[in-house]
């Protein structure tokens, strides 16, 4: 059962980051007459996250898209590099998400970065988006790669903002720093791409694309998960066509399919680093 749809609101980006694979789409932005319309069709399923590739946070129309999605019943989910938190956290604050996820690794891997007040920013935001009963997730999902080294410094000031022994959460890699504000943990994953090396195709793997997820581009394609930067796993057009009838089409049902015998029916899915992790 589909639980997650990654609603691609732009795909554009003020950041360019080290660790994220980027798009050579078009750049575009989502009207809300689009947003709308999209909306209506993915209705039933419960979190919407408000990215794929691209920053949220760059949309001007981002405050009015969470009120249209909890009108419509979703959980909006955010995820953001936090750059423009200074700009935009106070109209966030005033319309908050279900939950909002910080990639606090964002500027370590990218140069052209280097606000000072960034992390004292995204640490205040975050204490008053949770305050406000918003579920926030500081992410450092550079593990294993060379910017975990980046982490020391971060990791000081969170202990300073956050004294006290760190509980670890339940479920998953991190801590609860305080109500609903947790510290999550994550290795860096290499994205699926066309030039990287390729699995046999009877290598056993597994993928949630399809099955617990799908992702809905820019443009209103529709792709089997959030890693599909170009769209190169198109599956057909969501203004088009109904979400049903895209998913009973044969490329769909092939990928669902052999993602339930643990194997991989196209080979950009055999090219990704990510999915190798479920069948560790």
């Amino acid at each position: 059962m589909i639980r997650k749809a990654y609603l691609e609101i732009t795909n554009v980006c003020n950041l360019s980051c080290t660790f994220c694979h980027k798009t050579a789409r078009t750049p575009r932005t989502m009207t809300e007459a689009e947003f709308d319309a999209l909306t209506d069709r993915l209705v039933g399923i419960r979190h919407l996250y408000f990215h794929l590739m691209g920053e949220p946070t760059i949309h001007p129309l981002l405050p009015r898209f969470i009120e249209i999605a909890k009108a419509k019943g979703f959980l909006p989910m955010l995820t953001t590099n936090g750059s423009l938190l200074a700009k935009k956290g106070e109209d966030l604050l005033a319309n908050l998400p279900h939950k909002i996820s910080i990639s606090l690794h964002a500027p370590a891997a990218n140069a052209a970065f280097g606000d000072p007040a960034y992390l004292s920013t995204a640490i205040d935001f975050a204490r008053r988006a949770s305050e406000g009963g918003c579920i926030i997730a500081l992410r450092l999902w550079n593990l294993g790669s060379d910017e975990e080294a980046e982490n020391a410094p971060i990791l000081d000031t969170l202990h300073a903002a956050f004294p006290g022994e760190w509980v670890p959460v339940r479920r998953g890699n991190g801590f609860v720093l305080a109500e609903k504000l947790f510290l999550e943990w994550g290795e860096q994953f290499d994205w699926p791409d066309p030039a990287a090396e390729s699995l046999p195709a009877d290598a056993p793997l597994f993928c949630h694309g399809l099955r617990d997820q799908i992702g809905v581009l820019v443009d209103g394609t529709v792709v089997p998960c959030c890693l599909d930067a170009d769209g190169n796993l198109a599956l057909g057009n969501l203004f088009e066509r109904p979400l049903a009838e895209i998913l009973a089409t044969p490329r769909a049902k092939a990928i669902y399919d052999g993602f339930t015998r643990h194997r991989a029916a196209e080979e950009l899915c055999r090219r990704c680093g990510y999915a190798r992790r479920f069948t560790r």
